[in-house]
């Protein structure tokens, strides 16, 4: 087996030069006896990242088999990364232990004001706790869903009219929608939206645009799922499409060039800059008010469904008076459509939600402390972790292979640790890692959880040997300056391997 390991070794420098794919890294050599295993595996993973490439960087490594309670790979397993989103599993793991997989979110309907007739004489007040679910993702492309039933629920109770408005009640969180930490340059990003306690579509709308006819043609554009809000303001204009047989300069003059952000007098969204005639492009912009943007679902919900709201002023101080309400799908539904897509704002809801539930603030500066306290209950190292959000689009969230290995194992012994492994994305299979480590033994095997940043790359999770042994495996890189996809390859040829590693022969 030593024969082989040279030839491993030189495919998978060969693979990180970008010539090759790492199918064969999997299958051209296992180790035989339990000795030669382990040590083959060293010598794998430390001629991965001593590549030249990787010289300024630096990996964060710890592979563990905790059913003997061993350590096969250590390399900075002590050190602090920036884990990008590895700290959903500190989130994910912390809000199944302490809320449970049945929790569930609260969103209710409040009367300001009399109901006479089918008519309530002011506003409709709704208060809600964070569901994350109101969504396109979780609702199967249908994010009015869930209102349109309130609005079932009201003409049930006889009101087809809404003289008032339709107001959001007080927030229970009471910080900023956004994470300390966040980058400025994202924040019009659909990855990168606030959170509040009335939360449309993961904080987002998808902005349509159409070129016109012909050349000159005015451009028109409309929102998704939501088709009154945000507003739009149209600044672009239709230009010719590239003729049959253009030059690849006109085609790629041609190609829609369309901008969508806040614009600076804040009054709505702008769309700027050009597009062919008859084409149409999907761009995405992050709301700016989360609360205004449900409201305003809301209020297209309820014309949908019939119910009318004239929008005039009301008595602010009349009683409320309950009037119906909804109970989100549990947190085990919720957490695949964390994990496995690496939903950012559902990881902030979490962490406050939290906090809300565990300390009665819903801040991030309690959910920090909520969370901290459960890693070491678990027994992280004191100094192995800082934590800032729940998401890990924080520069300011550091964490440790050693913390995440124990969050990891912690899990496995957990009576949700069936609820926790599945939701996680699946090697070659689905999730963030649906297209990686095809071909290798450790598809449809690994289940880990991935995590980018600039300069910021991390998988960690489960996987079973070929003897059927389950591993533990941290790997986080900071600081490189090569392609992501090179990382990437270190961390799929490194999975493939214990994949395919026999300990007990």
């Amino acid at each position: 087996m030593h024969r082989s390991l040279p030839l491993l070794r030189l495919a998978v420098l060969t693979s990180l030069a970008g010539c090759a794919s790492l199918a064969p890294v999997a299958t051209t050599a296992t180790p035989g006896a339990p000795a030669d295993s382990r040590a083959a595996l060293r010598r794998l993973v430390d001629s991965l990242i001593s590549a030249p490439e990787f010289r300024s960087m630096h990996w964060g490594i710890l592979i563990v088999d905790p059913g003997r309670g061993e350590t096969l790979y250590s390399h900075n397993a002590d050190k602090l990364f920036m884990p990008a989103s590895n700290q959903k599993l500190l989130t994910g793991s912390t809000a199944l232990t302490q809320l449970g997989p049945d929790y569930r979110w609260p969103t209710t309907l409040w009367a300001r004001g009399a109901v006479r007739e089918g008519v309530l004489e002011g506003d409709l007040v709704v208060r809600g706790q964070g569901d994350p679910t109101v969504s396109a993702h979780a609702h199967a492309g249908d994010a009015l869903a869930p209102l349109r039933a309130l609005g079932d629920s009201l003409r049930a109770r006889g009101i087809t009219r809404i003289r008032g408005r339709i107001v959001a009640a007080a927030s229970p969180f009471t910080d900023s929608p956004l994470g300390f930490g966040w980058s400025f340059d994202d924040l019009d990003a659909a990855y990168s939206a606030g959170v509040d306690a009335l939360y449309f579509n993961e904080g987002f709308s998808e902005v349509v645009v159409y070129g016109g006819a012909k050349a000159g043609d005015s451009v028109r554009a409309v929102t998704r799922p939501a088709t009154t809000y945000p507003t739009l303001i149209v600044r672009a204009r239709t230009v010719a499409r590239a003729p049959a047989g253009a030059s690849a300069a006109d085609s790629l003059a041609a190609r829609p060039r369309i901008t969508v952000g806040q614009d600076s007098s804040h009054t709505g969204v702008l769309v700027a800059g050009t597009i062919a005639a008859g084409d149409s492009v999907v761009e995405e912009i992050a709301f700016r008010d989360q609360s205004g943007a449900y409201v305003a679902a809301m209020r297209e919900a309820f014309r949908a469904q019939g119910i009318i709201v004239d929008e005039a002023p009301s008595d602010t101080t009349a009683r409320l008076d309950s009037l119906a309400g909804m109970w989100s799908p549990t947190l085990r539904d919720i957490m695949p459509l964390f994990e496995k897509p690496s939903q950012n704002q559902i990881g902030e809801i979490l962490f406050k939600s939290l906090a809300l539930a565990k300390t009665g603030v819903g801040t991030a500066d309690s959910a920090q402390q909520v969370v901290s306290r459960q890693l070491l209950a678990w027994g992280a190292p004191p100094d192995g972790f800082v934590v800032r959000d729940g998401s890990g689009l924080s520069r300011h969230d550091y964490v440790s292979p050693r913390t995440i290995v124990t969050v990891l194992d912690v899990m496995r012994r957990s009576p949700d640790f069936r609820l926790f492994y599945d939701a996680l994305p699946i090697a070659g299979v689905d999730g963030t890692i649906r297209n990686r480590m095809k071909g290798t033994p450790a598809e449809g095997n690994l289940h880990a959880k991935t995590g980018t940043l600039d300069k910021a790359r991390s998988l960690s999770g489960y996987v079973t040997t070929a003897d059927g042994r389950m591993l533990l495996f941290s790997a986080l890189a900071n600081n490189y300056t090569v392609p992501t996809r090179r990382v990437d390859q270190v961390t799929d040829a490194l999975g493939a391997w214990l994949a395919g590693l026999r300990l007990d022969r």
